[in-house]
């Protein structure tokens, strides 16, 4: 049997915008440290992504000693420093699905976005007394999540990926799915069978399969809907009318987690 580990890890510290690969992360009770603690959202502060705007897909975010970088491919000569922890600023109620919570605007962020976007968008930030709880009935103990679609993390198999390039005619990266986590698996989608694992020393609860939206099918290179992987994945990944790829997880105590740890299913 194959000893199993942490392939990648990636942080994307604004919601909907690129994100990169690091050797270690801190996890911490809302997810990785820097996680989508940033989001934008429009006028009336609920939330912007890539379904509404797929040219977010093209915002580069890289980090610096004491910040993050953040590029726009459509303009390449303007780039902005984004500080990783802001406490100061407006005061906002944002929502992002039926979820509200408390943010802080960063204004020349506000600016900066909406200048490149040529729409009126906030930057905010979510603080640490923000407190947005992770849906009732798949929480084990009042977990929290920070600006994520709903969950701390999310885990992919190397496998699953493998198993479904082979069925494209063009293969993709995982990128386009936005893990957290890459396992080295070589099984295809072995990770739906998981309950329980432990990285290393950290226990995770597999909380339930991710539902997938459009956004894989946004090519993060130009920005551009595509037909693909949607239209294959529906082919052997639907039912009840969802995609499903990958798998929310919640853990259950913080850490750090590093690329090679190994991964022990325990359940």
């Amino acid at each position: 049997m194959n000893v199993l580990k942490i392939q990648d890890i990636y942080i994307y510290p604004v919601k909907s915008l690129g994100g990169f690969r690091v050797q270690k992360a801190i996890l911490e009770n809302r997810g990785f440290q820097h996680d989508r603690r940033w989001m934008l959202v429009d006028e009336n502060d609920r939330f912007l992504s890539q379904r509404e705007l797929p040219q977010l897909a093209l915002f580069l975010v890289s980090q610096k000693d004491s910040c993050f970088k953040i590029t726009f491919r459509s303009n390449p000569n303007s780039e902005f420093d984004l500080p990783f922890v802001v406490d100061q600023g407006e005061n906002v109620i944002v929502s992002v699905w039926e979820d509200s919570c408390a943010a802080i605007e960063y204004i020349k962020g506000s600016q900066w976005f909406s200048e490149q976007l040529d729409i009126n968008c906030k930057l905010v930030y979510m603080p640490d007394s923000s407190i947005r709880f992770v849906e009732k009935e798949y929480a084990h103990n009042n977990e929290i999540v920070s600006f994520s679609d709903a969950y701390p993390l999310l885990l992919i198999g190397q496998g699953s990926l493998d198993d479904l390039n082979k069925k494209l005619k063009i293969p993709i990266g995982m990128e386009r799915f936005r893990p957290n986590l890459v396992v080295d698996t070589d099984k295809a989608f072995e990770e739906d069978e998981w309950k329980q694992i432990q990285i290393n020393s950290i226990v995770v609860t597999i909380a339930r399969p991710c539902a997938r939206c459009a956004v894989p099918s946004i090519n993060p290179n130009t920005a551009e809907k595509e037909k693909e992987p949607g239209a294959t994945l529906a082919q052997f990944r639907k039912r009840d009318s969802t995609i499903y790829f990958g798998q929310n997880i919640l853990p259950k105590e913080n850490g750090t987690i590093c690329c090679g740890d190994v991964v022990k299913v325990i359940q």
